[in-house]
């Protein structure tokens, strides 16, 4: 008989100098942006209960540990297959490739213990952990620091790319770097990090403990525990079939919306349903906190409504048959109208879209918060959508001024908006969000407390570029509106079509050309790299163009989009609905011959004007109406 051997591994002896393959019928991988986050929010609250100021390296060792779970290995001709743990390993080795190059910018000596677990030397050709082939070339590339273009690539590579990316801005790369704890971390991560490796070699037995773990044998999820709680006092047959019967029912149409089988999205529901509408306490930001409602929501949900049925009113059979043939369902359809304006740009609810394009992935936490059992649906539709109109703007006046919206960072942030929102009536909801973004001490002119200059200082880099991409968006968008046409917000985003809209830069990257303006290169890069000298472009006319000066890409400007072809004076001929538009909501459009820092002064007061007027807090009252 074939040996089936568990053990608990760490990070490091898990991964230390071997690789893992997978069969070529596993599922891609897919992990979203708000998997990534909550896994490093929870390596991050669980690292800094316990890391101090001052801690030497080795005080690593008796911090606290946190475990990732299984994964199945079926060992055969000399390679370790991945039976399950696909999406977990994977995601393990971009975070790894993320620390290795922080760690390798700061010259410091831990990258010599990270890189044996990223990939070994082959006979001279580095051996990547991850050892499937059509993936090389994303791993190798995020590994040495190259540029790479995820477009048209495999659903796998460019979903590898993206969680890369998103580990990269997260809050928590940036909290390491500000404390001086990246060193501590990846120690942590290595020594006191780990997970179950069942291992076989016979392919037969892995599948067999695969379906063992994920079928008959499979534990009770949290949604089925909570379930089991609610459904015990319900003793007479009819309310109890009812409640289980409507419960099962809202499961199904969660983890199987949108035609994908997603077994996450009913836990990833009532997380967010109960954070929104029950959540009165958050832990502390010190060593030695405690989680509170809103971490205890986020990991043990089932428990926690347990343990506060009381404050909840729980407990007894009318009260749990309401939360369950009411509540939910309710809180469910809700969260399901979220998601398909979230992916789908509707009507109404424009301002979810933008802020999942901006990936804020507390927005549907946040929704749920205003809304009341006895909404009708059109009150459910104002709310959601004053709601996410209010997360538009305070999202993007931080974008502008480069504070950081991940996860982490804005989630204190979010509960206190959840607790004063919490079930206000919509005219309420209105005058709440409106007071909030009145008394904002962060706007698109900037932050003095901050020391942030708004849409002055906005230029294109590596954290703004998404966030530029889509403010060119929606001002494009606006502009075409205003001018009668038709390009709209996710036309203008849109990656998967064969030929995407890219930034467009008005000044060729030719410094020699206009030096007699610029003190030196440096100063160049930065105006030609400001938000007020850039467009958004077929990506087949941008390649076209982008050697050209000023005044040979002018013409071919006014057959764009409008925010574009305003730089040309043709543009203007004829367009009555366009010279009413910019009059009345005062925006300066104005065409130029030539494009020295003048014109880019005069275009850099159009984008501010238009900045004010799309992200205007008047559009609260616009969704409510």
């Amino acid at each position: 008989m074939s040996a089936i051997t568990p053990h608990y591994r760490s990070v490091q002896q898990l991964l230390q100098s071997q690789s893992f393959s997978i069969d070529e019928y596993q599922r891609e991988y897919k992990w979203e942006k708000d998997n990534i986050d909550e896994l490093l929010s929870d390596l991050q609250a669980k690292f800094f209960a316990h890391f101090k100021p001052g801690d030497e390296t080795p005080a690593v060792s008796g911090y606290g540990e946190y475990f990732l779970g299984s994964i199945i290995v079926s060992k055969r001709n000399g390679k370790n297959y991945l039976i399950d743990g696909q999406q977990r390993v994977t995601s393990l080795t971009l975070l790894l490739i993320c620390l290795y190059r922080a760690a390798q910018a700061q010259a410091l000596p831990v990258v010599q213990t990270l890189a044996p677990l990223i990939f070994s030397d082959n006979l001279g050709q580095p051996k990547f952990n991850l050892d499937i082939p059509e993936r090389l070339p994303v791993i190798q590339a995020l590994f040495e620091g190259q540029a790479f273009n995820p477009d048209g690539k495999d659903e796998s590579i460019q979903t590898m790319y993206a969680r890369y990316r998103d580990i990269e801005d997260n809050d928590l790369m940036a909290e390491l770097g500000q404390v001086g704890a990246l060193p501590h971390f990846i120690y942590w991560l290595l020594t006191r990090v780990g997970l179950i490796e069942i291992a076989t070699d016979n392919d037969s037995y892995a599948y067999a403990i695969f379906e063992t773990m994920n079928d008959r044998g499979k534990p009770l999820s949290p949604v089925d525990m909570l379930k089991a709680y609610l459904l015990a006092p319900i003793e007479e047959p009819a309310a109890r079939q009812k409640a289980n019967q409507t419960w099962k029912h809202e499961v199904l149409e969660l983890i199987s919306w949108g035609g994908e089988h997603e077994p996450e999205r009913d836990a990833n529901c009532i997380k967010a349903w109960l954070r929104a509408q029950h959540a009165e306490t958050i832990r502390e930001r010190k060593a030695g906190a405690v989680d509170k409602d809103w971490e205890l929501i986020g990991t043990v949900f089932h428990r926690w409504v347990r343990d506060q049925s009381e404050r909840l009113g729980l407990g007894k059979a009318q009260a749990n048959l309401r939360m369950m043939a009411e509540g939910f369902p309710f809180f469910a359809r809700a969260y399901r109208r979220i998601m398909n304006a979230s992916r789908h740009y509707t009507p109404g609810l424009e301002a979810l879209y933008y802020n999942a394009h901006n990936d804020f992935t507390w927005q549907a936490t946040v929704l749920l918060a205003p809304l009341v059992e006895t909404d009708d649906d059109e009150t459910v539709r104002r709310k959601l959508a004053v709601t996410a109109t209010y997360l538009d703007i305070w999202v993007m006046r931080r974008a502008v001024n480069y504070i950081r919206v991940g996860y982490s960072s804005v989630s204190y942030a979010m509960w206190l908006l959840c607790r004063d929102i919490r079930r206000k009536p919509l005219a309420d909801l209105v005058a709440a969000l409106e007071q909030r973004l009145a008394e904002d001490e962060v706007t698109f002119a900037g932050s003095s407390a901050k020391g942030r200059t708004g849409i002055q200082g906005l230029g294109l880099n590596q954290f703004s570029r998404r966030y530029i991409g889509h403010l060119l968006a929606r001002i494009t968008e606006f502009t075409e509106r205003g001018a009668g046409r038709t390009e709209s917000f996710d036309k203008l985003v849109n990656r998967e079509v064969k030929n995407p809209f890219d930034i467009e830069h008005i000044w060729a990257d030719d410094f020699e050309a206009v030096k007699s303006q610029f003190a030196d290169e440096a100063e160049f890069a930065d105006w030609r790299n400001h938000v007020a000298s850039l467009l958004l472009l077929p990506a087949d006319v941008n390649r076209s163009l982008q050697d050209k000066p000023f005044d040979q890409k002018r013409a071919h400007y006014a057959k764009q989009n409008f925010y574009a072809a305003s730089l040309d004076a043709s543009a203007y001929q004829h367009q009555p609905q366009f010279q009413q538009f910019a009059e009345t909501h005062k925006l300066p459009f104005k065409p130029f011959q030539t494009f020295t820092k003048d014109e880019q002064l005069a275009r850099r007061a159009l984008v501010e004007a238009l900045v004010e007027r799309v992200w205007s807090p008047q559009r609260l009252q616009e969704a409510a109406s």
